[in-house]
């Protein structure tokens, strides 16, 4: 009786270690395990007010964001997907807003709600080398459509005038310390998704990002081809370059530099030049207060990007002095002041022709 009683309690003991081994080993799975997927969202609100008031409500033609004059509307909206393992990626966003409708207009049908629609494969085991294709972010400047992600509340004239998207094919490294990223591109064109009728030049692009540290960003990037039919094909020639640095904890300073080139006519040994110097200075005054004073000058002469017709073409400076205030960590909302000043008369104000244009904007951004 002893002996079968010992054997019973040896028999549960065991059960109960078998049960609380294998518990463990089913539960472990669960609690470390996530899912490839992520779903995130961001909506920005603004009212803008230009003194030239437009009775048409819309801000001249060179401004792509924030472009709506006297009425609170939604600059940029959308629901991403985004899928991530170690040999696959993909990204899905749908947008809609007025950005979307100022800067896809060109583009057709479902194609101008449209953020991002990509999907890469991992080429190496070892290194961080992927191959993308779909449609992207541009890889050209410091400035995104997202306002979040920018240190001035409206888009500087040079990154309103350069792509804010492209679509084509992505070959991209990351060195192993992280400080190098190189990317080679085959592009539909000039900010375009969809290609044109006649429209067949090959387009490239490169990006070339060193970050030594976390207090210094350097980057270049380039478009090479043409945004022309091919009956007066054109090659155009454009480069980016930009440096982040924070100076001081709560210091920061961008400087940004675009220059292009396009041919005066097809095989032409000529070029028309353009360029836009920037320049912006950040000052984190308290953990949620931040400032941000920003100058500009864009040189267009000739109006291959921004065309007049006046006799200088588009000779701009611009100044903007904008306030953020982080009411939580994602939600913050923005106030900023900007005028421009151009050499000829291309603007409007008290109904006529004039040399300046003054605008005040306010926006909330949320994101999640």
């Amino acid at each position: 009786m002893k002996k079968a009683v010992i054997l019973s309690l040896l028999s549960l003991l065991s059960y109960r270690a078998f049960a609380q081994t294998d518990s463990s080993q089913t539960l472990l799975p669960q609690q470390t395990q996530s899912s490839p997927v992520t779903i995130s969202g961001y909506a920005e609100l603004y009212y803008s007010y230009d003194f030239a008031n437009p009775s048409n409500h819309t801000r001249p033609g060179f401004v792509y964001s924030h472009n709506r004059h006297n009425e609170i509307n939604l600059n940029l909206g959308f629901v991403k997907a985004a899928y991530q393992t170690e040999f696959v990626r993909a990204n899905l966003a749908l947008m809609t807003g007025s950005y979307a409708n100022a800067n896809l207009a060109a583009e057709q049908g479902v194609l101008k709600n449209i953020f991002e629609a990509n999907a890469g494969v991992k080429l190496s085991r070892k290194k961080n080398l992927w191959i993308d294709a779909g449609i992207f972010a541009s890889h050209i400047g410091f400035e995104s459509a997202i306002g979040k992600d920018c240190w001035n509340l409206t888009r500087s004239m040079l990154a309103d005038n350069s792509p804010y998207y492209e679509s084509g094919v992505k070959l991209g490294y990351k060195s192993d310390n992280g400080k190098w990223f190189i990317s080679l591109l085959y592009l539909n064109g000039w900010q375009r998704i969809q290609r044109p009728d006649n429209y067949n030049t090959p387009t490239f692009g490169h990006q070339l990002t060193y970050t030594p540290n976390e207090k210094v960003t350097l980057n270049s990037s380039s478009f090479v081809g043409s945004d022309t039919p091919d009956s007066t094909n054109r090659m155009r020639y454009f480069h980016n370059l930009y440096g982040i640095f924070q100076v001081h904890p709560r210091i920061g300073i961008t400087a940004g530099f675009d220059i292009g080139a396009q041919q005066t006519g097809k095989d032409s040994s000529s070029y028309y030049v353009w360029y836009s110097p920037v320049l912006i200075l950040k000052v984190k005054a308290t953990d949620r207060l931040s400032v941000a004073a920003r100058g500009e000058y864009y040189y267009d002469e000739n109006g291959i990007i921004i065309a007049t017709g006046s006799q200088n073409g588009f000779q701009t400076f611009g100044y903007s002095l904008n306030l953020d205030y982080a009411i939580r960590d994602n939600i913050v909302w923005r106030v900023e002041g900007r005028t421009l000043n151009s050499k000829d008369q291309v603007f409007v104000l008290n109904d006529r022709a004039s040399n300046n244009n003054y605008t005040i904007t306010t926006a909330l951004a949320i994101s999640f």
